[in-house]
């Protein structure tokens, strides 16, 4: 079998599970690109997995799942109170991809048999205040509440859908690439909300103080998103070939990212450290 070529982000040479690792964009394959397996033919269906393996894609995709619902609830009250008509059309296009985002993880979940729809039959009786993860758990208050969320939040939940990008099991790698293409509109609008408040004020919406007070509040929420720096669960996830990086790397990436993005803004982003709850 000849090896698929590299991703032009990697060096030439470089084997394609490098390039995958270094967030290169390549054509699909059907191999096992990283961890234990490497090499092996991809996973197509839950019989074939692992136990352990199965457990830990079950327990990702609940976790997946329940995001995407939470932020359709946390996104909802704005659909008829974002200050213009294009934000208005925005929150909609935001909510109707959560809602299949949250979908298409649960179609995942469906693999698993009846214990992955018992799990999408509790995902669907949850409400606000009873998700997993802190930052689905408060509400927008503020319109700069939405521009900070879909801004950096939204962002950590593109790290976690590039960590699947080609992961070994196929059901979950195929699902990745409109996930990603449609969670590019969410950052954008995030970024643009804020940057519009910090420039343009009450002509806008709100203030460049109130868009500095709400990058207080989410920033530390999304890098605690990322997990424990020293996850075990991070380290299987990577030999089992489903995830590329380990909790702390992601972190460390999206750090390097956001950092000018906010600078660009004439805003500031707390140290790393600042109000965190998960390190």
């Amino acid at each position: 079998m000849s090896n698929p070529a590299p991703a032009s982000s990697a060096p030439a040479g470089a084997p394609v599970s490098q390039a995958i690792k270094d967030g290169g964009a390549i054509e699909p394959v059907r191999e096992i690109l990283w961890g234990t397996s490497a090499g092996a033919r991809k996973y197509e269906t839950a019989e074939e997995l692992p136990d352990d393996m199965a457990k830990l894609i079950v327990r990702l995709m609940t976790v997946q799942a329940d995001t995407e619902f939470a932020s359709i609830q946390q996104h909802r009250p704005w659909l008829d109170r974002a200050p213009t008509l294009e934000d208005r059309w925005i929150e909609s296009r935001i909510v109707a991809d959560e809602a299949r985002h949250g979908l298409q993880a649960c179609r995942i979940l469906r693999d698993f048999g009846e214990p992955g729809q018992r799990l999408i039959d509790e995902l669907l009786t949850k409400r606000e205040g009873e998700h997993k993860l802190d930052a689905f758990n408060l509400p927008f208050d503020r319109w700069s509440d939405v521009g900070a969320f879909t801004c950096f939040v939204d962002r950590v939940g593109v790290y976690q859908l590039r960590a699947f990008q080609e992961c070994a099991y196929g059901p979950l790698a195929r699902a990745m690439p409109l996930m990603l293409s449609e969670e590019q509109l969410h950052l954008n609008f995030g970024y643009n909300v804020l940057r519009r408040m910090a420039q343009h004020g009450a002509a806008y919406a709100g203030s460049k103080e109130e868009a500095q007070a709400a990058i207080l509040k989410w920033y530390p929420r999304a890098l605690d998103m990322f997990g424990h720096s020293n996850s075990e669960t991070s380290r299987k996830a990577i030999n089992f070939g489903l995830k590329r990086w380990t909790n702390e790397e992601a972190r460390e990436r999206y750090i390097r990212e956001v950092t000018p993005l906010v600078a660009a803004m004439g805003l500031e982003l707390p140290p790393p450290e600042f109000d965190r709850r998960v390190l």
